[in-house]
């Protein structure tokens, strides 16, 4: 039998339907917000486990974590959960107090149980984000003596290193660090999986919304959260639709039966510019857009080369014209936002330049070259513009598309020349970024330690060492000048050509407000929405 949300959801769904067919204006309930959205990447709802976009979105409306930041500057850390953490004189321990009188969505308490319940849960299932919380030397066999119960409201988090106080803190922000209701899932447990097999479809948290339904690449129910601690949200529900398509979002928003497109084109977002009903809102994210140039390959192995193709990008009229305003020009590889964002764009289309540095390279006519790439609209068009002005400096390069698993593959086994893709933060300290663009323990082809310098060949032992050190720096103003110049160094030498920073535009409806769209996915909001 159907609950009524369940009813609703039905009867949304039948209605989004027609409205493809038929052009009737139609409106969505006043308690609801109906977003349409491609959530076909979904795979789970257990936090132990997810490491999808729209997932982590979802999430982070349905779920708590101990500590979190301010949206709009990450830098202001603040407890959620946990009322407030001490440092330990020797930096390995961070002692957590949970706050009295919270609740779960079930109207369990929350207590520190629960939450030494999740974090031990979660290395110990070692799903994909696991390894966040393993870089503090947990595993699944010392765990349970890393993060114990002191008290019944608080809990010590103890690791094998004096980390950086902020990166513990910022990683226990991600996905991964969401408290989980530990009487509600262990009601479900089977053989011994930590009730796994049931969280991975349904709900135990305590953020503003409980998730209600999911029918994979169909929809998402959210219900507001009756025990939630913070203020009640207006909306009743919020409903995630699956809608692949930019050019079928961008009709339902103008029909009325959606109220927030969420993956509308460059060509959706100008033809929306001039509807009275709609308003477009923007926030910049993590993600970055980059080429890797393998050193391998003979000839993006000489530096001239590498900073000649720096200067045979049209930065910005692929920023302009082929994104649409969908990403703005960023040239370094931590975003803006972070932790020692570094601001600095020192690279323009220069043809000339870019000759004559070819010419010292010994590759006065150029050469020829391939570049893997993702078979969608916002790769397959940078790709094509950078093909172009590559070529006028006898660049010859070959495009070779595929889909995302064909190009991902190839890249992670290092036999491309040229990958052009993103890379997104797996949580907000600048550390995630560093350890991508510039560390490689280990650049044999057998290493365990893959980072996106070692898939592009790029042996880098002292930068290795520096971000290695940044870790362990605990004063913010140090470390943040500790990844500056670890920036300056990657775009003066490094085979990264970094070209643009995301930025996420929402088609909204002109009756609602207070969307939040935060820095990282499981950042955007609508426990504040209202409609008028």
């Amino acid at each position: 039998m159907l609950t009524g949300v369940r009813l609703f959801a039905t009867a949304a769904l039948s209605a989004l339907a027609l409205a493809t067919a038929v052009p009737v204006r139609a409106a969505t309930p006043a308690d609801t917000l109906v977003q349409a959205w491609a959530i076909d990447d979904m795979i789970s709802l257990d936090p132990a486990e997810v490491y999808e976009i729209s997932a982590s979105e979802i999430l982070g409306n349905a779920y708590q974590r101990l500590v979190t930041y301010d949206v709009k500057d990450v830098s202001k850390l603040s407890g959620q959960i946990a009322e407030g953490w001490t440092i330990s004189a020797d930096g390995k321990t961070l002692s957590f107090t949970i706050k009295p009188g919270q609740k779960f969505a079930s109207g369990n308490p929350i207590t520190a149980e629960d939450a030494v319940f999740s974090l031990t849960r979660a290395v110990k299932l070692d799903k994909t984000p696991a390894f966040i919380l393993d870089q503090f030397g947990l595993t699944k066999d010392n765990v349970d003596q890393m993060i114990v119960q002191t008290g019944p409201m608080s809990l010590d988090f103890h690791m094998d290193k004096p980390y950086a106080p902020t990166f513990v803190l910022y990683c226990l922000t991600s996905t991964v660090g969401m408290i989980v209701d530990k009487k509600e899932v262990m009601s479900h447990e089977a053989n011994g999986d930590f009730g796994y097999g049931w969280l991975k479809t349904h709900y135990a948290g305590s953020g503003p919304f409980k998730i209600s339904q999911w029918k994979p690449n169909e929809a998402v129910v959210l219900e507001r959260n009756p025990n939630y601690g913070g203020p009640a949200p207006s909306m009743a529900r919020v409903i995630y639709r699956h809608v692949p398509e930019p050019a079928t979002q961008r009709l339902l928003l103008q029909q009325g039966d959606i109220d927030i497109a969420r993956n509308l084109s460059s060509d959706d977002i100008k033809a929306l510019k001039t509807n009275p009903d709609i308003k477009l809102e923007s926030g910049v994210k993590g993600t970055i857009y980059y080429m890797g140039l393998n050193q391998k390959n003979q000839y993006l192995a000489k530096p001239e080369v590498r900073e000649a193709m720096k200067y045979l990008v049209d930065y910005a009229t692929i920023a302009d014209t082929i994104m649409g305003g969908l990403v703005k020009v960023h040239q370094t590889f931590e975003p803006e936002g972070f932790l020692g964002a570094y601001d600095k764009n020192p690279y323009a289309l220069d043809i000339q330049k870019a000759k004559d540095l070819l010419k010292q390279a010994g590759l006065p006519d150029g050469f020829k070259v391939t570049m893997d790439t993702r078979n969608t609209p916002d790769i397959t068009g940078q790709a094509q513009a950078i093909q172009q002005t590559m070529a006028q400096a006898g660049i010859q390069v070959e495009l070779i598309p595929g889909d995302g698993k064909q190009t991902l593959t190839k890249y992670r086994a290092r036999n491309h020349d040229i990958y052009i893709g993103v890379w997104g933060p797996d949580y907000q300290d600048p550390n995630s970024n560093a350890q991508g663009f510039a560390s490689n323990p280990d650049n044999a082809d057998t290493s365990q330690v893959k980072t996106l310098a070692w898939r592009n060949d790029w042996d880098i032992p002292d930068l290795t060492k520096q971000t290695d050190a940044a870790l362990l720096e605990a004063d913010p103003a140090k470390r943040a000048a500790m990844y500056q110049d670890l920036q300056q160094k990657a775009l003066d030498t490094s085979p990264f050509i970094i070209m643009f920073q995301q930025v996420e535009v929402f088609g909204i409806r002109k009756n609602v407000d207070g969307v939040i769209i935060g820095p990282s996915f499981n950042d955007n909001g609508f426990y504040d929405v209202t409609k008028h």
